[in-house]
């Protein structure tokens, strides 16, 4: 049977899997969206394209599924850039489809012309380098081929966003519609464990290891492997750090956990690591410069490391190895456990590590604290929601810096920090786009500063009523700008301060709900006085803007 292109696009998003798609429609876009009409998808309208991005993201990084955007030809595209590109830093599964003029009108200036043709910007060269793969479809005789290319970049072990710039003529062409029959749409196979022989090498590193510590990351968490990781802690009494994206891996409450490894830490997993650990098992961290300490030879010299990833680019980048398994991190530690269970009823391996933890942590004496003092709201307030919210629970996260130290995150809860490009105005928008997987607490923690870039799409959550939490820090001042120009620039403050508007007639003009924290006090019966679980609220919490954390940005 032959259908339109913009119908066949539609189904072959249904296949993926794909029940909800973000974004504006413009009139180079408008047949998909006529197909989209009588789809089972769900078009939901951002209020900025940028939203509709970071929407997407957030539906991929809580769902595990491919996720879909929308916009037109030339700004709506552009408008998507910043969203992508954090989708591309976390390898997240999602679609881009966009529009383009008409073919026969290519290279001679047309409205919002993105075809590189004729003095044209090239949309998809734009996005050439953030997606896993891009396309113009400018035809129809090889559809099949670009889905079948989409499909495997979408599925990978290691995703990423994919674009489709679909002319707005070649929506309307007919194909047949069995060009979906052509596709295989399904992931890659998990990859088998290891051969024996590389097990056996971990074993027996691991086995001979006095102090070994495992640093789980982001990795380990998309790879499933939190409950393995946890057996494995269990089993040999070994330690966990995480990175910043790895936070949660195993629960922070526990005694075994070091919690977040990395510059902007309270430094008790670097302080164990290097004076206690001679062997690192590094789980799906690819080290960036947030959590190596801006590559300090010292975290990581004079002790053997082994090193898991699914990723072949990220094993031994930044660091040397004498054992890499390049693999699905569950599955590997699956074979290893297999392996280990007999070998520890036999040996009776055990260490003391708690109590070494417990030790350092008490003996620290506050040398490696990274907030001396002016935060306590913020820790009371991260101290509660861990408290109040132990389980099904997300929090994205553009501040970062106060739930790393103050928030231990539960096995069982779900934390995501935009530390992929660290974009200001990520954490609204993507909070809202998990909401449309399976609705639960959910909260976006964020800066004033990064509030009023994404402030907008607050009427998204409106308009569809989804329960968001939103918790802003307000000192009205960009923060880490405030604190480089303070360390670093002899207090010439220029570009960070602002003037905020008030907040409480904000959202009554958004109506939602209005919280204002200004004492201990006011958090008391914070969580007993708000509905968290199915109202809109924004809780709007003072800090001072000359309280600084104690660490150097360097620059």
């Amino acid at each position: 049977m032959k259908i339109k292109v913009s119908e066949l696009i539609v189904k072959y998003m249904e296949r993926m899997g794909i029940d909800a798609i973000f974004g504006m429609p413009g009139a180079h876009i408008l047949p998909i969206y006529d197909a989209l009409y009588d789809s089972g998808i769900q078009a939901i309208l951002a209020k900025h394209e940028q939203g509709a991005a970071f929407m997407a993201g957030g539906y991929a990084k809580s769902s595990g599924k491919v996720s879909a955007c929308i916009a037109t030809a030339g700004p709506g595209a552009t408008n998507l850039i910043t969203g992508i590109t954090n989708a591309y830093a976390d390898k997240q599964p999602v679609l881009v489809v966009t529009g383009e003029a008409p073919t026969y009108i290519f290279g001679k200036g047309g409205l919002q012309e993105s075809s590189g043709e004729g003095g044209s910007f090239d949309q998809v060269a734009l996005f050439r380098h953030i997606t896993r793969y891009s396309k113009t479809v400018e035809r129809t005789d090889y559809l099949s081929q670009v889905l079948i290319q989409a499909s495997k970049a979408l599925l990978s072990s290691n995703p990423g966003p994919v674009l489709l710039s679909i002319p707005f003529n070649v929506q309307s062409e007919l194909v047949d519609e069995d060009v979906l029959d052509e596709l295989t749409i399904r992931p890659d196979p998990t990859p088998t464990p290891q051969d024996n022989r590389i097990l056996d090498i971990f074993c027996k590193q691991l086995l001979s290891a006095r102090q070994p510590v495992i640093i789980a990351g982001y990795g380990a968490i998309r790879s499933g492997a939190q409950q393995v990781v946890t057996e494995l802690s269990h089993l040999l009494q070994i330690p966990v750090a995480s990175s910043l994206k790895g936070k949660g891996i195993v629960n922070e409450q526990s005694p075994l956990s070091l919690g977040s490894l990395g510059v902007t830490s309270s430094g008790n997993a670097y302080k164990y690591i290097v004076e206690k650990s001679d062997l690192l098992i590094i789980l799906g961290a690819g080290f960036n410069e947030r959590t190596s300490y801006l590559w300090d030879q010292s975290l990581l010299g004079n002790r053997s490391i082994i090193q898991i990833d699914s990723d072949p680019h990220q094993l031994e980048k930044v660091f040397e190895a004498e054992l890499t398994i390049c693999g699905d991190i569950k599955a590997v530690l699956n074979a290893l456990l297999d392996r280990l269970q007999q070998h520890v009823k036999e040996d009776g391996n055990s260490t003391d590590a708690v109590g070494k933890i417990t030790h350092l942590k008490a003996s620290s004496n506050g040398d490696y604290a990274i907030f001396k003092s002016g935060f306590s709201l913020a820790e009371a307030f991260f101290s509660k929601l861990a408290e109040q919210f132990r389980e099904n629970t997300r929090v994205f996260d553009d501040n970062i810096i106060f739930a790393q130290n103050f928030y231990d995150v539960s096995s069982r809860n779900h934390y995501y920090p935009n530390s992929g490009i660290s974009s200001l105005g990520h954490a609204i928008p993507a909070a809202i786009g998990a909401q449309f997987t399976q609705q639960r607490p959910t909260f976006a923690i964020l800066g004033d500063g990064g509030f009023q870039m994404c402030c907008m799409e607050i009427m998204t959550a409106v308009n569809y009523n989804k329960p968001l939490n939103i918790v802003m820090f307000n000192n009205g001042t960009m923060g880490l700008i405030r604190k480089n120009q303070h360390q670093l620039y002899q207090q010439r403050f220029i570009n960070c301060d602002f003037i905020n508007p008030d907040y409480n007639r904000l959202a009554q003009s958004f109506g939602i709900n209005y919280k204002q924290v200004t004492t201990l006090a006011d958090l008391d019966n914070l969580f007993e006085d708000y509905d968290m679980e199915q109202a809109i609220n924004l809780i709007d919490i003072t800090i001072d803007k000359d309280a600084f954390p104690n660490y150097s940005s360097k620059r």
